[in-house]
């Protein structure tokens, strides 16, 4: 037999498979990576959103001493988060929060154990070496209003709103992640908020969902 009848031989032997255990099967054909198709390309698109646009921009907390130490731990507690309160009771035009909630934070510097404050968290999530306040006040339907604040100039400013049900509050390289329930069973979304230099606050940067790790029966307890 020839060299090229022998090399022929083999190629038919590769391509129709494995003849004995444990020997490579052909994976069939693969397709060509394609490029992106945009759809509707001569559709004018909308306009990005501009800094300082939008009801979540960062802002300044009235009522609330300057921090000339650039500390913002030194920052009295209660009086950010009724300053807040109140700011976002004026820009809503409603209150933020229920009667019940809003008497218990009126309440907080008397009646600890029914404040609605969660004790407060400091972290760097702005990448300039100092920390953010991390503030989490629960409400009556087990939600929790999220809130961070930063120092600028001795000011405190707030850099993020947000409603949430989380199981669990992280804080990994700078980004706070939470990771809250769905409607479907043992799955849970993990969403990451993350500090844009441009906006000047905390940005949602992704939402995904994934396999719940916890066991089916047993519900995750919140870590504030």
């Amino acid at each position: 037999m020839t060299s090229f009848a022998l090399a022929a031989t083999g190629i038919v032997a590769l391509l129709g498979g494995c003849a004995g255990a444990g020997e490579p099967l052909s994976a069939g054909h693969t397709p060509a990576a394609s490029a992106p198709v945009r759809l509707w390309p001569d559709r004018k698109p909308a306009p990005l959103e501009e800094p300082g646009t939008g009801e979540n921009l960062p802002a300044a907390v009235p009522g609330v001493p300057r921090v000339p130490s650039g500390d913002i731990r030194k920052a009295p507690l209660l009086t950010v988060v009724k300053g807040q309160v109140a700011a976002g009771d004026v820009f809503d035009g409603a209150p933020q929060f229920d009667g019940a909630t809003t008497r218990k934070i009126d309440a907080c510097a008397d009646e600890r154990a029914r404040c609605p404050v969660l004790k407060p968290q400091y972290q760097d999530l702005t990448g300039d070496g100092k920390a953010e306040l991390i503030v989490g006040i629960e409400t009556a339907d087990d939600s929790l209003t999220l809130w961070v604040f930063m120092l600028r100039h001795g000011v405190v400013n707030r850099i993020m709103d947000a409603g949430v049900t989380p199981l669990s509050v992280e804080i990994a390289n700078g980004d706070l992640i939470l990771r809250e329930p769905t409607s479907t069973p043992g799955y849970a979304t993990r969403t990451v908020y993350a500090w844009d230099p441009r906006t000047q606050r905390m940005e949602l940067r992704s939402t995904t969902e994934f396999d719940q790790a916890d066991s089916p029966t047993s519900t995750p307890k919140r870590t504030p």
